[in-house]
């Protein structure tokens, strides 16, 4: 039994050594073919080619409308990358211009950052502490003007071109280089969104430009030119700081959100960059590329916005600036920036939003012209007035103080007020009624002082409340409370009291109490603010919670989950207070004061009567003109909401220097047209029902 296990046991033991000797052999031989026999064509391969990573990148998530119109979206355009090869600076100059000099042909522009201009020479930068610092950067003389800089650099890039005008050409692509350096392995991208017809010619003389390699990429793109501009915000640039920050997340070149949408969600709207493998020949020429990681997009985040709506709203408000601008209501005023908001009132969503003047968001991708970017800081293009910006209400504060009056028993539904034209305590202000026709209201209950804006009866309950008592109720109203729409830089309003006038360093006069009950004195809102403050009133004193964003849609269709997004939004603004409790308005009070905003206009004497007296639907609203501080300029608002029996929208317009409320109201008429699906008709003007030249009402 043992001898037979010893014989099996010798016979695998010699099967196995012959294997092994077997594939030895074959293993000798593949060595040989490959050092021997092919030896030298692989070792001429290897020394011909490098294989190189390369980014994949991934494009942005779409910004869109509540039903699925895209807002902002990618579309695929060509890049033009350079890699270094081994050639000398004067291959590598020629190589350059041959370069710059196709793109110019189809009309396409390299990426230029170097910050000297020529014809005449002159420095980019704006301040001489810039110029000092890029000076220091690039070892270049500090007292060096901008020809000698220029100068310096042709000599470091070891130009030899005489013709200013092409070495300028050369220089911006070393300057790119300089700046953000480059490898075999590690390009720069010489020009973004290049032509069809410029990479095709690229990559035809692939052998005379080394180094040079045309890739797809997403390029982000705003289909509808500057509408909703200051809601989807703008891209630029990654600073060299926010690279130094997340450069294992970001490229240098990389773009990333500034404002808006885009900078609230830059964490969901940034994809995840994928890796392209490319194979290039020492001499700089492609042979071929293929992907080693997929790139994943972003994520979607869909508006509560409506595109059309918004657009609608856009247009009424640039048309009622025109009008005014025109004298189309009479005096001509300057009326150049404004804004216009639509809220849903029942569940706060924002269904439009604008501000005046409006911006291209798209020229900021790769880098906005001086020109342009001036021409945007002195009109304040890119301030969104919606949310940023804080206005006295003149009127349209009436509904806060008389919500307090009733509440508080000051007086009732029926109480009513003899209206002289002249209040006579305090400064013995007097009410617009009587500056146009030297007389006063007469007798007025609260719901006809809302209607005819009786500045003289809001003086009196107001002296009766104390400014301290109908402030409790703005803030009530949310009035001295962010929002929390998720957009960046909301501003926070500011409420007259006697509390802020200490803290101002003044001391409260009884005039300040008559100011502060028809909007004047310290107090100070945004649009937004008034928007939800309006909602609150139409929906019984119900709180909304704002809202500017309807889902975030990841790249696999799923919804990111609200307690998510919450906690995000939140951080990112820093937590703010924002909630309010219901107003628990006793209903016969609430009816008083809405009655007063329906006969606005509904009825003949109310203020926005002569523009909406046609409308074809019961609404209510509140003309608004408030002094400011610039001696004649008058800003106007109109706030209101519709349907009045059954509301769904608030709409509030802000039209800076309108010379009066009134001149407001026929934009927000447009506005609901648009919303209700009504025929707009032109409105002409009944110069004899306006009693409206008034500065506040």
């Amino acid at each position: 039994m043992n001898k037979i296990s010893d014989k099996n046991i010798r016979l695998r033991y010699n099967i196995l050594n012959v294997v092994i000797y077997i594939v030895g052999i074959v293993l000798l031989l593949q060595l040989f073919n490959l050092q021997i026999v092919h030896g030298s064509e692989y070792r001429e391969t290897s020394n011909t080619r490098l294989t190189r990573e390369a980014v994949l990148k991934a494009a942005r998530g779409d910004i869109t409308d509540s039903s699925g119109v895209k807002l902002v979206t990618t579309k695929t355009g060509f890049s033009l990358e350079l890699y270094k090869t081994k050639i000398d600076d004067k291959e590598l100059n020629n190589m350059i211009l041959k370069m710059a000099e196709i793109l110019e042909e189809n009309k396409d522009e390299v990426i230029d950052n170097l910050p000297i201009d020529i014809n005449p020479y002159k420095f980019t930068m704006e301040s001489e502490e810039e110029q000092k610092e890029w000076k220091q950067e690039y070892d270049l003389d500090e007292n060096a003007n901008a020809e000698e800089c220029f100068n310096a650099l042709k000599e470091k890039y070891k130009i030899q071109s005489e013709n200013i005008e092409d070495i300028r050409k050369i220089m911006v692509v070393r300057y790119e280089i300089d700046r953000n350096g480059y490898s075999n392995i590690r390009p720069i991208i010489v020009a973004k969104d290049i032509s069809r017809e410029s990479s095709i010619q690229i990559e035809e003389q692939g052998h005379l430009l080394p180094g040079t390699a045309i890739v797809t990429e997403p390029i982000v793109t705003y289909p509808y030119g500057t509408l909703a501009s200051h809601i989807l915000g703008y891209l630029g640039l990654i600073s060299a700081e926010e690279y130094a920050e997340k450069s294992d997340e970001y490229d240098i070149n990389d773009v990333i959100g500034r404002d808006g949408i885009q900078y609230m969600f830059e964490k969901y709207l940034k994809g995840q960059d994928g890796i392209r493998q490319i194979d290039m020949s020492v001499d700089g020429e492609v042979t071929g590329e293929y992907i080693s990681k997929e790139a994943v997009e972003g994520c979607d985040v869909v508006l509560t916005i409506d595109a059309n709506l918004q657009k609608a709203v856009e247009s009424a408000l640039e048309e009622g600036m025109k009008k005014i601008q025109s004298g189309y209501y009479g005096d001509k005023h300057d009326a150049d920036a404004g804004a216009a908001i639509v809220m849903n009132v029942k569940t706060g969503e924002v269904l439009a939003l604008a501000s005046n003047p409006v911006y291209e968001p798209e020229l900021y991708i790769e880098g906005i012209s001086q020109k342009k970017l001036e021409e945007y800081e002195k009109n304040g293009s890119t301030f969104n007035r919606a949310i940023s910006g804080t206005y006295a209400p003149g009127s349209i504060y009436k509904m806060v103080v008389a919500t307090a009056a009733l509440e508080t028993g000051t007086i009732d539904t029926k109480t009513e007020i003899y209206d002289s034209g002249v209040y006579p305590y305090a400064h013995q202000p007097v009410c617009w009624y009587w500056s146009t026709y030297r007389t006063g209201h007469g007798y007025q209950n609260l719901t006809e002082a809302i209607k005819h804006s009786c500045n003289y009866f809001f003086y009196e309950i107001g002296y009766r409340m104390g400014v301290d008592t109908f402030a409790k109720y703005a803030e009530y109203y949310g009035l001295n409370k962010k929002t929390g729409i998720e957009l960046p830089s909301e501003s926070t309003g500011l409420i007259a009291s006697t509390k802020v006038a200490e803290e101002m360093g003044e001391v409260w006069q009884p005039g300040n109490t008559l100011s502060a009950a028809i909007g004047q004195s310290d107090n100070n809102f945004t649009p937004i603010e008034i928007a939800r403050y309006i909602s609150m009133l139409a929906n019984g004193g119900k709180a909304v919670d704002v809202s500017i964003v309807k889902s975030i849609i990841d790249p696999d269709g799923n919804e990111i989950s609200e307690s998510e997004i919450e906690e995000y939004v939140n951080g990112m603004l820093g937590n703010p207070d924002t909630e309010l409790e219901d107003l628990n308005i006793k209903q016969e009070n609430l009816d008083a004061i809405l009655e007063g905003m329906k006969g606005v206009t509904s009825e003949p004497g109310g203020t926005a009567y002569y523009i909406f007296s046609d409308f074809g639907m019961d609404i209510a609203g509140k003309t608004g003109s408030a002094e400011t501080q610039i001696d004649g300029k008058v800003n106007g608002w109109f706030a209101g909401f519709a349907p009045y029996d059954d509301p769904e929208i608030a709409v509030v317009v802000l039209i800076e220097d309108a010379g009066s409320g009134g001149n407001t109201a026929e934009v927000a008429k447009t506005i609901m047209q648009e919303y209700f699906g009504m025929n707009a008709k032109k409105v002409t003007e009944d110069t004899t029902a306006i009693p409206s030249t008034e500065i506040i009402r």
